[in-house]
């Protein structure tokens, strides 16, 4: 990438100014990412620019409806209130051609506003940061729970099908492409022990017991942008997973991801607990926002969103490893099984403590 190819494309989605440099953005691991700075009417200007890898996302078109209908739809909702949309939901720019989105023979491209003094976090053991990307999931939530889910794009099919992931799982066992099958015969036990637990919201849903709903399904705290002075939540980033899902699910995976006491690789399981303050951070804040949206089955299942996303993180991770380790990269020869282990340890922890889980959910319904 060169300054003329940025410049040139900034131009096709009507970017004014003088174009002054670029950055790589370096913490994303699927689409390439550039910050671009230009000065118009004297003040810096940025924006990120980001090639799509559509290797990853196949309809990449598909995509880009899902994300700037529902971020269009989202602005109208702050909008209706009085309040200022500016730093509270991603705002995408048009094309030449009207689209959100350009191609060209280098790829696809879009392009959206930098939101100002803004931050991210990889990670944190700040309770108010948690509880801050708990709120900001939650009103995603909230101002989408009217959304015609009906007219989303499936961004990737079976996402959190978990009765699939376990055929997979027993297929991936049988065919032992890697050899790997035999030494791991208490992990393929343990995990095949867990799936009545961790397919029974999908049965649920398939049977009409719990909602679709629209869904972020990458709900990790580096997904919102808090403001850099307060560390208040701002916009929830990274849309490309959008599509109909279960509000369960969403919870869920933030919980496992932000309420584990170690890192998710982590090779000794005796560490391995959920961090009880983090896990009522985040629900303190997702649950006093979404509260009043949710049916009654939803509110009894948030809990167990956190088991079923964990279970089904960890039987991924496994599977791969039965596979010969072809989804997730991997930085030596067990680290898919190291993972594996980790979010079955965890999902072993949040079964014990159930209750108390499903017991600071209520807390925070009251």
């Amino acid at each position: 990438m060169n300054n003329d190819k940025i410049k040139e494309l900034c131009g096709e989605f009507g970017v004014a100014g003088e174009y002054l440099y670029y950055e790589k953005v370096t913490n994303g691991h699927i689409n390439s990412t550039y910050r671009v700075y230009y000065r118009r009417d004297g003040e810096i200007k940025d924006y990120i620019l980001q090639k799509i890898n559509t290797y990853v996302f196949r309809q990449p078109v598909e995509m880009m409806e899902n994300i700037s209908n529902v971020t269009e739809y989202i602005r109208a909702k702050i909008k209706s209130d009085g309040s200022s949309a500016k730093r509270l939901v991603l705002h995408f720019s048009k094309a030449s051609d009207g689209n959100y989105y350009y191609t060209d023979k280098d790829g696809f491209w879009r392009l959206s506003r930098f939101i100002d003094d803004s931050v991210t976090f990889n990670s944190t053991d700040n309770l108010k940061v948690i509880e801050e990307s708990g709120k900001a999931f939650g009103e995603f939530q909230t101002y989408l729970s009217d959304y015609p889910v009906k007219d989303l794009h499936i961004a990737i099919p079976h996402f959190h099908n978990t009765v699939m992931r376990y055929a997979n799982f027993y297929e991936s066992v049988k065919r032992n492409e890697s050899g790997r099958a035999g030494t791991v015969e208490n992990e393929i036990r343990e995990y095949s022990a867990l799936e009545e637990i961790a397919t029974k919201m999908y049965k649920m849903q398939k049977r009409g017991e719990l909602p679709l709903k629209v869904t972020h399904n990458d709900t990790k705290c580096n997904n919102v942008l808090f403001d850099k002075n307060t560390f208040e939540h701002l916009a929830v980033l990274d849309l490309d997973t959008v599509m109909p899902g279960l509000v369960g699910f969403d919870f869920g995976d933030a919980i496992r991801f932000t309420a584990n006491t170690c890192a998710e690789d982590e090779k000794d399981i005796s560490k391995i607990a959920l961090d009880i303050d983090k896990y009522e951070a985040f629900t303190r804040g997702f649950v006093s926002v979404v509260k009043n949206s949710l049916s009654e089955n939803e509110k009894d299942t948030l809990a167990l969103g956190a088991i079923t996303m964990t279970v089904e993180c960890g039987l991924r991770f496994l599977t791969d490893y039965i596979d010969g380790d072809k989804y997730f990269s991997v930085d030596y020869a067990e680290h898919n099984l190291d993972r594996a282990r980790c979010q079955l340890a965890l999902a072993k922890d949040m079964i014990a403590r159930a209750e108390e889980m499903k017991k600071v959910v209520e807390k925070y319904l009251d």
